[in-house]
């Protein structure tokens, strides 16, 4: 895929955060961290509403419940299955 280059502008704070990212290991460079924010929020704008209220209503009932052996993971897609269930 092309890529394009681009000069954004962050706050000191998130310069920080970017900094902190790449030197845990989680990211070789800069564009490495912007580019997962990215894929992030498009997948996120992907989900519908009912799949939205869904993993809201999930969460809500595992809070609820006290307990759950289930990952993060596990219940979103329990919650995405529900939602396209419906």
């Amino acid at each position: 895929m092309a890529m394009v280059k681009k000069s954004i502008s962050v706050t000191d704070q998130q310069n920080d955060w970017i900094k902190a990212q790449i030197e845990s290991g989680h990211y070789g460079n800069e564009s490495e961290v912007l580019r997962e924010l990215i894929r992030e929020r498009q997948l996120r704008e992907q989900e519908t509403p009912a799949e939205i209220e869904a993993i809201r209503a999930a969460l809500i009932a595992g809070e609820e419940s006290g307990f759950t052996d289930q990952t993060v993971s596990e219940i979103w897609e329990e919650a995405r299955k529900q939602a396209k269930a419906q």
